[in-house]
């Protein structure tokens, strides 16, 4: 920020704005953004609410009636020439209305008990709500899709996924469109409004700004934002963008609906005089935000836009598809399906690895222990916002599906997957716009917890989804300039040294971006490297880091395409689908 809008603010306190609007209480934040089985959790509570504004709505529809039958009844007599009160009974009945009828209409309890019932209904499911926290998680979503894919806000807001500025396909279109009103580009433009995002601030605010005004003088019960609220907010946002005229002009249009507003006055004032001072004006692009401070974000990002899973030319000569046994006796009868997707790294897929109803029995043993996902930090663990998931541990006594799928990563890899060479199956559901940003799934500092294990640090990586997703979501190897896309039941894997499964390679960093679609998460998986930001799709991680002689796992759980599983290397990554596998040794 110049130096002359540093100083003026701090001298101004007028131009703030605070908070403006009224969120539905939560006891505490449950985190349901950031795992999509606590979003369909949610739809379910909503279900509850709908029930019983259903009951309130007919016992208030019966009321209505009723009073509609009075007031008919009376307008008759009203308007009837022949009833006159020299009937001594329309005179009785004039004076009981008047005396009783009428009092006992007007002070009725019966629409008071029916919004006390609609209250406590509410009160039954409000614990279970969503808090502030997941609303504004929620916000910061739509945001990354926005900036990782390239999407345009006025097309999000009209219920389709486009590329901003391209006259291409949308990268995704909802089978039924879901339109965003005013009030919801509000309050996404007022979450990086409060953090001084003006980047998107001002874009979302633009979209709000626009549907007010066409709407103007509709009301909606559930809003609780209004034109004057988006004018003021994208007035102030275009200021501190170094955009005084236009803060200006958007100043003077809210005093046209609010002309007794002695800030806004204010404001008004003190941009009519920085401009007759000459103040220069910013005509500039803003410059995004790098809220985790990724380094990597453009190579991340067009690797997440690109279509994932194309060789190259050179490539297309050495790949193909075979039945694999790896000497083991567990595969003479059923050997693995695999896939070369990929030479320099090596990267292949395994398809049909588990089945329909051994991912749902996973799932279902992983669901109620679900907890936010966490980063290393040192020797500490936190969450962190480039790893929006929920993940869950099982150990292979949990089931005969653990074990019998643990058997046969060690079929396939030839690793030994029991303790303490490997790590239990770690379950990640990943949530609303779900990612990990480029990473390593090995430490790589002496000072993380997993140098004080005796095992030693990971060496290897399987990875399998166990759902799809209807767009985004692969998984990109930053440095070897790649992305993979999600195949449902499909395993894959890597290794850090590349010996296990033959070979060496440069480390490569993997990156999950956010899903597009809504209506899942990721999937289940472990691994090393990053995941596109996801939309539609569940994800849960299987069994994959493999120490110094320790494999740690997880099971990645999306909507991915059936059958794929991957392995991973700490040099070279990329993720699973469904019952396929990918295999990626270091160094071939």
């Amino acid at each position: 920020m110049r130096g002359w809008m540093r100083g003026w603010m701090r001298g101004l306190g007028a131009l703030g704005l605070g908070v403006l609007l009224a969120l539905l209480p939560a006891p505490a934040p449950a985190e349901t953004y950031t795992a999509m089985l606590s979003v369909r959790r949610a739809l379910g509570s909503e279900a509850r609410l709908l029930r019983r504004l259903r009951a309130y709505l007919r016992e208030e529809s019966a009321r209505l009636r009723r009073l509609a039958r009075f007031y008919e009844k009376v307008q008759a007599l009203h308007q009837d020439p022949k009833a006159s009160v020299d009937n001594p009974l329309l005179a009785f009945s004039l004076i009981k209305r008047l005396h009783s009828d009428w009092p006992n209409v007007i002070y009725s309890d019966e629409a008071t008990e029916n919004i006390q019932a609609l209250h406590a209904g509410f009160k039954e499911v409000e614990q279970e709500l969503p808090g502030a926290e997941d609303l504004d998680g929620a916000a910061r979503a739509l945001m990354r899709l926005q900036d990782v894919y390239a999407l345009s806000v006025k097309g999000m807001a009209n219920g389709v996924f486009q590329r901003a500025g391209a006259a291409r396909p949308p990268l995704y279109s909802p089978g039924r469109r879901v339109s965003l009103s005013a009030d919801d580009c509000f309050h996404v433009g007022k979450v990086a409004y409060d953090t001084g995002d003006y980047y998107h601030s001002i874009a979302w605010l633009e979209e709000a700004v626009g549907l007010f005004r066409l709407s103007y003088g509709n009301w909606n019960p559930e809003d609780r934002s209004s034109l004057e609220d988006a004018l003021d907010h994208l007035a102030f946002s275009y200021f501190m963008a170094g955009n005084i005229s236009h803060a200006l002009s958007l100043s003077r249009e809210f005093l046209h609906y609010d002309p007794s507003n002695q800030r806004v006055v204010r404001n008004v004032a003190k941009y009519e005089k920085l401009l007759e001072m000459g103040t220069a004006v910013s005509t500039g692009p803003l410059r995004r935000p790098n809220g985790t401070h990724l380094q990597s974000r453009d190579a991340y990002e067009e690797l997440c836009q690109r279509p994932a899973g194309q060789p190259s030319p050179e490539h297309l000569p050495h790949l193909g598809c075979s039945y694999e046994t790896n000497g083991s006796p567990y595969l003479l009868l059923q050997p693995a399906k695999k896939e070369m997707v990929w030479i320099r790294p090596y990267v292949a897929l395994y398809h049909d690895f588990i089945s329909d109803a051994e991912a749902e029995t996973i799932k279902g043993l992983a669901g109620p222990w679900l907890q936010r996902s966490v980063v290393a930090s040192g020797e500490k663990q936190q969450k962190a916002e480039y790893r929006i998931s929920k993940s869950a541990w099982l150990k292979d006594t949990a089931d005969p599906v653990v074990r019998a799928l643990e058997q046969r990563i060690a079929a396939v890899t030839g690793l030994d997957l029991r303790p303490p060479y490997a790590e239990y199956l770690q379950v990640v559901n990943y949530g609303l716009g779900g990612h990990y940003e480029p990473h390593f799934d090995h430490a790589t500092s002496r000072k993380s917890p997993l140098y004080r294990m005796k095992s030693g640090n990971r060496i290897a990586t399987v990875m399998i989804y166990l759902s799809a997703v209807e767009a985004g979501g692969s998984t990109a190897f930053i440095y070897a300039n790649f992305s993979v896309p999600v195949v449902k039941w499909q395993i894959s894997g890597s290794t850090s040294t590349g010996r296990s499964f033959g070979g060496r390679a440069a480390p490569t960093r993997e990156t999950e971006p956010p899903w597009v679609q809504g209506c899942g998460t990721r999937g289940w998986q472990s691994h090393p490297g990053a995941a596109c930001p996801q939309g539609c799709s569940k994800r849960r991680e299987g069994r994959g880091w493999q120490r110094r002689g320790v494999l740690s796992g997880a099971v990645a759980l999306a909507q991915p395409r059936p059958n794929l599983v991957k392995i991973k290397s700490k040099d070279t990554k990329a993720e699973c689908g469904g019952n396929t596998a990918v295999w990626y040794p270091r160094g071939q």
